[in-house]
């Protein structure tokens, strides 16, 4: 399977695809209205930064305690009642009068939801599609995330300047609305991956085999910190070029987009892994360029070229999948989904306190060197991720991955 027409012939991708659209679209959407409401309210730049971004750190929390049931509940079950309930939660942002703390802990409790149960989105891929496919579906579904959020964004930014954020949340609940319906219309009944009952547990068990394992330590470890630097680089664009900013943004976005299109559909598996290593490097190289405070068309240039080095994940991914045993698949693309939306958040602020005491393009710099000394320094544990049976959670699974899709 290695076209697009191949892959939306799926009906299951197709419509798993739709469902994520859909939430995604509605996320952004919701969430610039909450930061203007929550800004008009406070005056507080901290606390609108927080109401659009600062959800991902329920992930955490998440990781910890019910992650188990990505594999433990049958996954259309699981996706079907996380979409209600997160329905539930953009319902109650329409309220008018509802307390800002009360709009924070809706907030954040749907972020929690969404990270106990994300994982079984991912690992449903390989459930509906061949094994050769999941890099060009997770890649897909990268790019969808990526214009959903520029349409979604934009969308609320002009509903907003004729409506009330209230009314722009109405538009979210809806958008929450059709994606629960498409998943649970147009998912099939899959079974639950592992038998065990949810619990905090086994969640804890199975992150202590995951954490245990080098090779997997050494991949989850690549996927969340070099990555989270960059964002924090991401981070700095507005205070480096203001009101100009949304171009670098775009820039980097594009960046990202060509990256996800080149490896996910034009690359073989062999030449993925051929190029997993340049990738890496030129996601946090260009951005050294930083340190010399270049104008606005040179500053676009080096993030949309940095930018395209995002798509390193994509191999680095596919590695995680072919380790990971079949009853623990949903927790482990979870806890790697949540630690690096979890990464973003604390390098993005770490970046602001970075640029507080220095330039922000020094800062963008030193970010950068920290993700290309963090990515040499972890590159040497990737030579462990060679296919084997693997153990985890006390449930052997000796599944052959596809070699090539797998190789060091």
């Amino acid at each position: 399977m290695r076209t697009y027409a191949d892959l939306f012939a799926v009906r299951e991708f197709r419509n798993l695809f739709l469902a994520n659209c859909a939430g995604i679209a509605a996320h952004t959407t919701s969430a610039l209205a909450l930061g203007a409401l929550t800004y008009a309210s406070t005056g507080s730049a901290l606390l609108t930064a927080l109401s659009m971004f600062g959800a991902p750190l329920a992930g955490v929390l998440g990781s910890l305690t019910l992650l188990s049931a990505a594999d433990s509940v049958p996954p259309r079950r699981a996706l079907t009642l996380a979409a209600l309930l997160v329905t539930a939660g953009a319902a109650v942002q329409a309220v008018p009068g509802l307390p800002l703390w009360a709009r924070f802990a809706v907030i954040f409790a749907s972020a929690y939801v969404g990270s106990v149960t994300g994982g079984a989105r991912w690992a449903l891929l390989t459930d509906i599609l061949p094994a050769n496919a999941y890099v060009l579906a997770r890649a897909t579904m990268n790019t969808s995330v990526g214009v959903m959020q520029i349409a979604g964004f934009g969308l609320a930014g002009v509903l907003l300047v004729w409506l009330s954020p209230y009314q722009v949340f109405l538009l979210a609940l809806a958008l929450r609305a059709v994606a629960t319906a498409v998943g649970w219309f147009g998912l099939s009944e899959h079974p639950a991956r592992a038998t065990e009952r949810v619990t905090v547990a086994r969640t804890l068990r199975v992150n202590r085999a995951l954490w245990a394992d080098p090779g997997r330590r050494s991949l989850l470890l690549n996927l969340w910190l070099p990555g989270g630097l960059i964002v924090g680089c991401e981070a700095l664009f507005v205070p480096y070029a203001g009101d100009r900013a949304g171009f670098l943004l775009a820039a980097a976005a594009l960046g990202m987009l060509v990256g996800d299109v080149l490896v996910g559909r034009f690359l073989t598996p062999a030449r993925r892994e051929r190029w997993l290593h340049p990738l890496r490097l030129l996601l946090a190289l260009p951005y050294l360029a930083f340190v010399l405070g270049p104008p606005l068309p040179l500053a676009m240039a080096v993030a949309l070229i940095a930018s395209v080095g995002y798509a390193a994940t994509l191999p680095l991914q596919e590695r995680l999948v072919a380790h990971s045993p079949s009853d623990a698949r949903g927790q482990v693309l979870g806890l790697h989904h949540n630690g690096m939306l979890a990464g973003q958040a604390l390098c993005a602020a770490a970046a602001g306190a970075v640029a507080d005491l220095v330039p922000a393009y020094y800062a963008v710099a030193l970010l950068a060197g920290a993700s290309l000394v963090a990515t040499l320094t972890l590159t040497a544990g990737l030579r462990r991720t060679a296919p084997r049976a693997a153990t985890i959670g006390g449930v052997e699974d000796r599944t052959r991955p596809d070699p090539a899709a797998a190789a060091p």
